[in-house]
């Protein structure tokens, strides 16, 4: 279960859903370590924290390095004096079909959205065990359970994520352990615009069902604390997560034939 304030270590924190999971953190009371790699928009999260009524530490990190993420662990503890809340949320994004995404982007989203989530998980969790107590919220995507078309390498990462995320939920089974993984469907962030893609037009169909969203990031950092802190598994904080996430354990290779189609419509209106 999630403590009231938690001392927590956020990835990815520079903006988007990371900055908006330390803001909504910092509204509690949290102790805050951020981290990512671009020090300019650390610093203006670490002040939006500290006006929310947070305490702030950045610290710059390339998730897909091990070395990083390791010490990011230790300064941690030095700064926090223990971390009760692990966000992985640190991703980015390719788009192209099999065969014509490069190999070189294939490694480096894996690097960021799965081994950086690995390395967080393998370098956090030996004193969160000895602790006794704590939590991981490990930031997936509806992407990892509807594996549309064109989004293989982030469909992939994000599938990853699933998986290890249910895999601990078994080992920390009779455990204070905890951990949540988090499923959105599109909302606004600055993925789109430093993703990697072999696609015309793609960008610009994921801006659209990124603004069309009721459920932006505000309210995904919001219902996925409120997960965490009931101690569920799975958050879907979209309709349209939910829905997918019930068609493919009903029907999964309807679901896969109609997806696509219905993504496109999507866009277009």
């Amino acid at each position: 279960m999630l403590k009231e304030r938690p001392r927590s270590v956020v990835t990815g924190a520079s903006g988007g859903l990371g900055r908006a999971f330390a803001v909504e953190l910092a509204a509690k009371g949290a102790s805050i370590l951020l981290a990512d790699i671009n020090q300019v928009g650390l610093d203006e999260t670490a002040k939006l924290v500290e006006r929310a009524g947070g305490r702030a530490f950045t610290a710059l990190c390339d998730v897909a390095q091990k070395e990083q993420v390791e010490a990011l662990e230790r300064r941690a503890h030095e700064v926090l004096d223990g971390v009760d809340l692990l966000i992985n949320n640190a991703g980015v994004a390719v788009g192209g079909p099999v065969g014509e995404v490069p190999l070189s982007d294939w490694e480096w989203l894996m690097g960021i959205n799965l081994w950086g989530v690995i390395y967080g998980c393998h370098f956090f969790l030996p004193r969160m065990k000895r602790a006794g107590s704590g939590h991981i919220i490990n930031v997936a995507s509806i992407a990892g359970v509807a594996s549309a078309a064109a989004m293989a390498p982030y469909n992939v990462s994000k599938a990853g994520v699933i998986s290890l995320s249910e895999t601990l939920a078994g080992e920390f089974v009779g455990t204070e352990l905890g951990v949540t993984v988090l499923c959105p469907y599109f909302f606004k962030t600055n993925i789109a615009q430093a993703a990697r893609s072999t696609l015309s037009g793609g960008a610009e169909m994921v801006e659209k069902l990124m603004a069309r969203s009721k459920v932006q990031a505000p309210q995904v950092a919001q219902l996925a604390l409120a997960a965490a802190a009931r101690g569920d598994l799975y958050a879907f904080p979209h309709p349209e997560s939910k829905a997918i996430a019930f068609m493919k354990r009903s029907a999964p290779e309807l679901m896969l034939k109609k997806l696509g189609p219905w993504l496109a419509s999507r866009s277009r209106t």
